[in-house]
């Protein structure tokens, strides 16, 4: 169980930092007002939209990954014991 415990908080982690870093190039507009969750410009480049899709990837990641890992991989192994007859 630590091990699912252990990849399920680096997916959190690692994802959550590269979403950190591609909010605050493209989500902070000032840094007086909205950081993190502001606006994405409207005049990006094929790379900028490549970078904001990779962005919103990376949040969806962090989230469903560490729930996988967390929630889904134990259930199932208890669903698949259930079944088995282990």
């Amino acid at each position: 169980m630590a091990d699912e415990f252990a990849k399920g908080l680096g997916l959190l982690t690692g994802a959550g930092l590269i979403w950190m870093v591609l909010a605050g190039w493209y989500r902070t507009p000032s840094f007086s007002g909205a950081q993190l969750y502001g606006a994405i410009p409207d005049n990006l480049t094929m790379y900028d939209q490549i970078a904001v899709l990779l962005l919103e990837s990376m949040f969806w990641l962090a989230i469903f990954g560490a729930i996988l890992f967390w929630v889904g991989v134990p259930l199932g192994r208890e669903v698949y014991a259930q079944f088995s007859g282990e």
